[in-house]
């Protein structure tokens, strides 16, 4: 078990925020559309676990609730991202030197040249500013990623005996890829697509923070930091929470990608033996 420890670290972290955000669905202690301006700005006691911020709303339950809208941005943009740039990079790969290749992974660095932040900036001039406009953002910035990934594996894997004697026997690339190779980058995509996630969190927060992200009265973790900002000397909690509360789940979730790819690599395994 100690050899997993990272893997369960993460996972327990991981866990912790995913029931907090299936339970925001059923329960949350209070109200979050509900203003309460006598009870603002109070500090962790019985009553409000984490406190209040500047309108009375209760800290625990916006928590809650922005766990849900962070892991929801996260996890589409991650599956939009994997979903379109792992076909790329199969093609790509299947295509090696020719003019499929060249142009996949041109637009890949093409996309890269463009971070996040300023793409979701582009997408917001045009469509107004949102969670949706916040996935699709993140969603296209993950696509070269996960074509390099997946180009990168699938390229060694083209050259191994078995998928000669796939092409041997007749079938198609399309068919190997579908077939052979993409079995094989299962665990390299699972361990990925962890990493992604949590690069997804942290961009839902910047993007939230600069006002891009899910919008009133909607909880998101980067926007109650953005809130939090000119309170930071005299109700510190206001950004100390939902601080630790994006830097608790960006860990879990890195510590589980690095436990997982202990566990899916052999290589590793018998390295750390």
């Amino acid at each position: 078990m100690m050899k997993y420890r990272s893997l369960i670290a993460g996972a327990c972290l991981s866990l912790i925020v995913l029931i907090a955000a299936a339970f925001s669905f059923a329960w949350i202690p209070y109200d979050i559309t509900q203003l309460s301006i006598p009870d603002k700005l109070q500090t962790p006691n019985w009553n409000h676990w984490l406190g209040t911020d500047h309108f009375g709303r209760d800290i625990l339950s916006m928590i809650m609730v922005g766990a849900r809208t962070s892991l929801a941005v996260a996890l589409l943009a991650v599956g939009i991202g994997m979903g379109i740039g792992v076909p790329l990079g199969l093609a790509a790969a299947a295509g090696r030197g020719a003019f499929i290749d060249e142009v996949i992974m041109r637009t890949n660095d093409l996309i890269f040249a463009f971070p996040s932040l300023v793409i979701a900036i582009l997408i917001t001039a045009l469509f107004g500013a949102g969670a949706m406009n916040a996935i699709v953002a993140i969603g296209v910035f993950n696509i070269p990623v996960f074509a390099r990934v997946s180009r990168g594996a699938a390229l060694s894997l083209w050259q191994k005996e078995f998928i000669l004697a796939a092409r041997v026997s007749g079938k198609s690339k399309l068919r190997i890829s579908a077939e052979h190779i993409l079995p094989n980058l299962t665990n390299l995509l699972i361990v990925q697509g962890t990493i992604q996630f949590s690069l997804g969190i942290l961009a839902e927060a910047g993007l939230s923070y600069v006002g891009l992200g899910a919008q009133p009265p909607t909880p998101s973790w980067g926007r109650m930091l953005a809130d939090a900002q000119t309170m930071v000397s005299f109700a510190p909690h206001l950004a100390l929470i939902p601080g630790s509360a994006i830097i608790l789940t960006v860990l879990g979730l890195n510590l589980m990608g690095d436990g997982l790819r202990d566990a899916l690599d052999p290589k590793l395994r018998k390295s750390r033996q």
